[in-house]
């Protein structure tokens, strides 16, 4: 498979503060892939270089095959959306859709008809009469009627509702058997475990983790614990504190399951579950 994107050493600071600090990684065609870390950690620096919105002060982009310099080109092979986008309040849905292709020189009017009946959109409307929700079907439609060979999406499904948000990567999975490749930020763990193949987890500018979803949840072989009837943590493990409740506690466990046990048989609990943590919490871990 070819590579789409390539970042390489990529280093960008705002005066005293790196936003972004020696970062590398590639997206391989067809891959879904997740960029994901807390705000601030660097996400929205990166994508910006992708498309040539800001230099960086170091390293190496390459989209398609082609340079940083050269995103002019490459662009045109993008669909991009911005984590709030932001059109003209006196046009009307359809003329900013119309405008959108015209922008890209691409006659777009039968996907974009598509597009509009999936996602439910008014296209006589005004864009200052628009719910958040329909600005980002709006930015949605926008960013896949030409069909671009490379989706970069910053939060794509925020302020959409479920229905929309299982439309939409519907339709991003259709995509992708097309042979489209798909780069996107998201704060909603749980839809990168069901839709994403691949993701970076990035923390204050650095890269922490970058594998397949499958691979980053067996990386942490710690087990969830959670006993009922208690309010102290077993003495004398190691363990990392999870939450607790009234008459809970959990907790994650990464040493000998007999050591665990020798100690729970000490302690009055009313009821005890060992589980596998799931990726959400696997994340959290790196976020911590």
């Amino acid at each position: 498979m070819k590579k789409v994107i390539v970042i390489k050493n990529l280093c960008k600071s705002y005066g005293k503060v790196k936003a972004v600090n020696d970062i590398s990684f590639d997206v391989m065609e067809g891959e879904i892939f997740a960029f994901i870390g807390p705000n601030g950690a660097g996400k929205s620096t990166t994508i910006r270089t992708l498309l040539g919105l800001i230099k960086a002060d170091k390293g190496e982009v390459r989209v398609m095959g082609l340079p940083f310099k050269k995103s002019k080109t490459y662009l045109k092979d993008i669909g991009y959306l911005p984590s709030e986008a932001i059109f003209y309040n006196n046009m009307r849905v359809g003329e900013v859709i119309t405008y959108s292709a015209k922008l890209r020189g691409v006659d777009c009017t039968d996907e974009a008809r598509r597009l509009c009946e999936i996602f439910e959109v008014d296209t006589k409307k005004r864009v200052d009469q628009l719910s958040l929700g329909n600005r980002k079907k709006l930015g949605i439609i926008c960013a896949m009627q030409h069909k671009p060979k490379l989706y970069i999406m910053d939060e794509p499904t925020s302020g959409l509702d479920p229905l929309m948000q299982k439309e939409f990567f519907k339709l991003i999975h259709s995509r992708q058997q097309e042979g489209a490749t798909v780069f996107l930020s998201s704060h909603v763990l749980s839809e990168v475990q069901n839709n994403c193949d691949k993701a970076a987890i990035i923390k204050e500018g650095k890269i922490v983790a970058v594998d397949s979803i499958e691979q980053l949840a067996k990386r942490n072989s710690a087990k969830k614990v959670t006993l009922r009837g208690v309010t102290d943590l077993p003495y004398g493990i190691e363990y990392t504190p999870d939450s607790e409740g009234e008459d809970w506690i959990s907790f994650f466990y990464n040493g000998e399951i007999k050591k665990l046990i020798s100690q729970l048989g000490r302690m009055k609990i009313t009821d005890l579950t060992i589980t596998e943590p799931d990726l959400e919490e696997v994340f959290m871990h790196y976020y911590k």
